[in-house]
C-alpha cells in the first residue's frame, strides 16, 4: 500500500509533463474502454432482437376451431429489401392470447401497426390494399424487434381467413424462428470482431499504459537504487497505470453510453435496436471496469521490470539484449495451420468446416494474428542489425541503430495498422463467403411480378427502376378442365424482343427480331408434346373482354442456356410484343425484370420495386429475403469493427509517434548540436517508422490471404482464392506507408533546448 500511495505522490508531483501523460494514458484508455464495451455489447444487441421475435411468435394447435378460439394467419412478403409481416387474426370469445406490444387482440376490421409502417401509409398510400381495415393504434417495442420493423396486426372474420387459418393458441416461442445472425454465423462474426478489433484492443491499451516507458524507466532505477524493493519498484509503477487505465474506464463507459444513445437513433444500414439493447450489462461493466485496470497492472510490472532488477544498466543505457523469439514459434505455428487448410483446397477434396477445422481454423486465424504482433520487436531488430552494418548512408545508420536499441518501440507504433491490413482481408473473406451461401451463384437476378396487379404506367416505372437491365412478360397457356382423362400440355410463352431475351438467358443462337420461334434449351428435358406444329391458346383481356391467342409453334428455333435460378428458364416459345393486339393484357401472365446479382445492387432494385409498386407481389427469383436482411446486418457489423480498428490502429500510431518523438528529444537536441540537420533528422524519424512497417504490412498481406483462403477452402464454397480484393489490400497497404511517412514529418521541432541534454 506504501509503494501505491508513493506512486500516486509522483503522479501528483513530479510536473506538469507528467499530468499531461496520465490524462493522455486516461484519455487514450477510454477510447479503447468504450470500442471494447461496443464489441462486447453487440451479442446483447442481437439476442434482445431474437428475444422479442420469439416472444410474439403465435403457438398454433391442428385441432378443430371452436367459437371460443382465435384463428391465425400469418403472411410475410417483400417490401423492397425488407420483410413485410402480417398477423391476421379472428378474434374469438375466448381471448386471452395477446401478443406484446398490443393490450388485447384486434377486432374485426382494426389494424394496428408498426411505426414504420405508420410513416409508409403516408408516403404510399397503395400500401393500404394489404391492410383492410382502419388503423387503430401502433404496436409497442415489446412487439417488434427493431424501430424500423414492418409489421401489423389485422383483424379479419372466420369466413375472410378461410380454411389456411390455424387455432390461436397463444404467443411465444423458445427460439426466435428468423434470428437477426444466424448461430453459426453469429460464431463466426464474434470470432471475426475478436480479430478485427480485440486484438488491435489489446495493444493499443498496452501502449497507453507505456506512454514516456523510457522516462519513467529511468525514474523507478533511481528509486531502486535509492533501496526500495523489487516489488516495490514495479507496484510505484503499477500505480500510475492502474489509476489512468481506471479512469480512462470510467470514461470509457460514459463514451459508450452517449454512443449508444445516438447510434441507436440513427441506425447502421440493415441494423437498428432500442437505445435499452444496447445498455451496459454488469458483465460488461465488470469486464471494462476490472479487466482494463487488470491488464494495465501487468504491463506497468512487466514494463518496470528491467529497473527493478537491473537499475545501472537503466541508468547507463546498456544496450538491450535481443527480442525473445517465441513471437514468431506462434507465428509460424498459425501459417502452418492455415497454409495446410489452403492446400486442402488444391486437392480434389477440400477439407470441410466440419470436425477439427472447426475450432483449428480459428486458432490458426488468432495465432497468426498474435505471432504478427509478437514477432514485429524481432523483425524490426534483425532488420536494424542487417541494414545499419551494411549501409554507407547517415540517415539509415541512424536510423536503424535506434530500432536496433530499442526494438520494441516498432511494436507499439506499427502493430496497430499491420493488424487492421491483416484483420481487412479475413473480413472480405467472411462477406465472400456470407454472399455465396445466401444468393444465387448466377450473375444475373430475376424478379417476378404478378402482371394482374400492374399497370401500364407501374410497368414502365418498374422498367426505370435503377439497376433493371430488361424486362419482358411471361405468359402461361390456357388448358380447360372440362373432362377427358388426357392431361393437355402446357407451355410458357415469353413476350420479349431478341435483345432482351440476351440479358435474360447466358447465351442465346438463332434469334430473328419479329417472328414466333421456339426456345430449346439442351440442358432441359422437352415435354413430347411440345413440337412444332402443335398449337396452345393463351387467354388475354381486351377491352374488358375476354379473347383467345392461338400460338402455333413454328420449327425454326432459338437455342438458348438459361441462368440458374431464371424467370425465363422453363419459356418455350419467344413471342415478339408486336404479335399481341394492342390494348392486349394476357391473363396467367408476370412482368419479369433482370439484373446484377450483386447483394448491394439486388437491395437496391428490391427498393426501387417498393417505391414504384408498394402492393406488387414480387418474387426475387432464388433470393431468400431474410438472408439478404442477414447479410446487411453482417456486412454493417463487420464494417462498424474496422472502422473501431481503424480508430484504434490509427490512434496507436500517433500515441506512439507522438510520444516517442517527446522520448527522444534529447537525442535529437544532441544530434542537431553535433551539426545534424533538420531535414536529415525528419527522414530518421521516417525510416524508423517506414521500415519496420513495411516489413510487418509484407508479412500483413502474405498471412491475411493465407487466413482468408483457409476460411474459404473449409466454408464449402466456390471460391477458394479470392484474387478481386488484392489490388485493393495493397494500395491500402501503400497508403498507410504514406500516412505514417507524413505523419512522422512534423515530429522533429525547431525550437532547441539544450536543458534537456543536463536533465537526462
Amino acid at each position: 500500500m506504501k509503494e501505491f500511495l508513493l506512486g500516486l505522490r509522483l503522479l501528483l508531483g513530479a510536473g506538469r509533463g507528467n499530468r499531461v501523460r496520465f490524462l493522455l494514458m486516461a484519455a487514450g484508455g477510454s477510447l479503447g474502454v468504450c470500442c471494447l464495451a461496443l464489441v462486447l455489447t453487440i451479442p446483447a444487441i442481437l439476442d434482445a432482437h431474437d428475444g422479442r421475435a420469439a416472444a410474439r411468435e403465435p403457438t398454433t394447435s391442428s385441432h378443430a376451431p371452436s367459437a371460443r378460439s382465435s384463428l391465425v394467419l400469418e403472411r410475410s412478403d417483400p417490401h423492397g429489401s425488407k420483410a413485410f409481416t402480417r398477423v391476421f387474426v379472428a378474434r374469438g370469445t375466448d381471448a386471452s392470447a395477446v401478443p406484446p406490444g398490443l393490450r388485447g387482440l384486434p377486432g374485426p376490421g382494426e389494424v394496428f401497426v408498426s411505426p414504420r409502417v405508420h410513416a409508409l401509409l403516408r408516403e404510399e398510400p397503395a400500401l393500404k390494399g394489404l391492410l383492410p381495415g382502419d388503423e387503430k393504434g401502433l404496436i409497442g417495442a415489446a412487439g417488434l424487434t427493431n424501430p424500423d420493423e414492418l409489421y401489423a396486426y389485422v383483424g379479419t372474420t372466420r369466413a375472410q381467413l378461410g380454411g389456411k387459418a390455424r387455432v390461436l393458441t397463444g404467443f411465444g416461442y423458445g427460439y426466435a424462428p428468423i434470428p437477426a445472425v444466424d448461430p453459426s454465423t453469429l460464431t463466426i462474426l464474434r470470432f471475426a470482431l475478436a480479430t478485427i478489433v480485440l486484438l488491435p484492443l489489446g495493444v493499443f491499451l498496452s501502449v497507453c499504459a507505456r506512454l514516456s516507458a523510457a522516462s519513467r524507466t529511468r525514474r523507478l532505477a533511481a528509486l531502486r537504487l535509492l533501496g526500495l524493493s523489487v516489488k516495490g519498484t514495479q507496484r510505484v509503477n503499477a500505480a500510475e497505470t492502474v489509476v489512468a487505465s481506471l479512469l480512462g474506464a470510467v470514461l470509457g463507459l460514459g463514451e459508450y453510453t452517449v454512443l449508444n444513445q445516438v447510434m441507436s437513433r440513427t441506425g447502421l444500414p440493415g441494423l437498428r435496436w432500442y437505445p435499452a439493447d444496447g445498455g451496459l450489462s454488469p458483465t460488461t461493466v465488470g469486464v471494462c471496469l476490472i479487466g482494463c485496470p487488470a491488464l494495465a497492472w501487468f504491463v506497468g510490472r512487466a514494463s518496470a521490470r528491467s529497473a527493478a532488477t537491473n537499475p545501472l544498466a537503466v541508468r547507463r543505457t546498456a544496450l538491450p539484449g535481443a527480442p525473445s523469439r517465441w513471437g514468431g514459434l506462434l507465428l509460424i505455428t498459425g501459417l502452418g495451420i492455415v497454409t495446410g487448410y489452403c492446400a486442402t483446397g488444391l486437392t480434389t477434396h477440400p477439407a470441410s468446416s466440419d470436425g477439427p477445422a472447426a475450432l483449428l481454423v480459428p486458432a490458426g486465424v488468432l495465432l497468426t494474428g498474435a505471432g504478427l504482433v509478437l514477432t514485429l520487436p524481432l523483425l524490426s531488430y534483425t532488420l536494424a542489425r542487417k541494414v545499419a552494418g551494411a549501409t554507407q548512408s547517415l540517415t539509415l545508420n541512424l536510423a536503424m541503430r535506434r530500432n536496433e536499441v530499442e526494438p520494441g518501440s516498432a511494436m507499439r507504433v506499427v502493430t496497430g495498422l499491420v493488424l487492421l491490413v491483416y484483420a481487412a482481408s479475413l473480413a472480405q473473406g467472411i462477406l465472400i463467403e456470407e454472399n455465396q451461401v445466401t444468393r444465387p451463384d448466377s450473375p444475373a437476378q430475376d424478379y417476378s411480378i404478378a402482371l394482374s396487379g400492374l399497370t401500364s404506367r407501374r410497368q414502365s416505372d418498374l422498367a426505370d427502376v435503377p439497376g433493371v437491365r430488361a424486362h419482358a412478360l411471361t405468359m402461361d397457356s390456357w388448358v380447360s378442365l372440362k373432362g377427358g382423362s388426357q392431361v393437355e400440355p402446357r407451355v410458357t410463352a415469353l413476350v420479349a424482343t431478341c435483345a432482351q431475351l440476351r440479358q435474360f438467358v447466358e447465351h442465346s443462337e438463332g434469334c430473328v427480331d419479329g417472328r414466333v420461334l421456339r426456345l430449346v434449351d439442351p440442358n432441359t428435358a422437352a415435354d413430347p408434346g411440345v413440337h412444332p406444329g402443335a398449337v396452345f391458346p393463351f387467354r388475354i383481356r381486351r377491352d374488358g373482354r375476354r379473347t383467345t391467342l392461338s400460338l402455333t409453334l413454328p420449327s425454326d428455333r432459338v437455342v438458348y442456356g438459361a441462368h440458374d435460378p431464371s424467370a425465363v428458364g422453363g419459356a418455350a416459345v419467344l413471342v415478339p410484343p408486336s404479335e399481341l393486339p394492342a390494348g392486349a393484357r394476357p391473363e396467367s401472365a408476370r412482368y419479369v425484370l433482370t439484373g446484377s446479382s450483386d447483394p448491394d445492387a439486388v437491395r437496391r432494385v428490391l427498393d426501387g420495386i417498393g417505391a414504384a409498386a408498394p402492393t406488387a407481389d414480387v418474387d426475387p427469383i432464388g433470393v431468400n429475403i431474410d438472408g439478404l436482411q442477414q447479410i446487411g446486418v453482417i456486412e454493417s457489423l463487420l464494417g462498424l469493427g474496422m472502422v473501431m480498428g481503424l480508430v484504434i490502429g490509427l490512434a496507436a500510431f500517433l500515441v506512439s509517434v507522438t510520444d516517442r518523438a517527446v522520448e527522444r528529444r534529447a537525442h535529437v537536441t544532441a544530434l542537431t548540436l553535433i551539426g545534424a540537420r533538420a531535414r536529415t533528422l525528419r527522414a530518421v524519424q521516417c525510416a524508423q517508422v517506414v521500415l519496420p512497417l513495411a516489413i510487418g504490412l509484407v508479412l500483413a498481406l502474405v498471412a491475411g490471404r493465407l487466413a482468408e483462403s483457409s476460411y474459404l477452402v473449409t466454408g464449402g464454397g466456390e471460391v477458394f482464392w479470392d484474387t478481386a480484393g488484392l489490388p485493393l489490400l495493397g494500395i491500402a497497404a501503400l497508403g498507410v506507408v504514406g500516412a505514417a511517412a507524413v505523419g512522422t514529418l512534423p515530429l522533429v521541432g525547431r525550437d532547441i533546448n539544450p536543458e534537456l541534454i543536463r536533465r537526462d
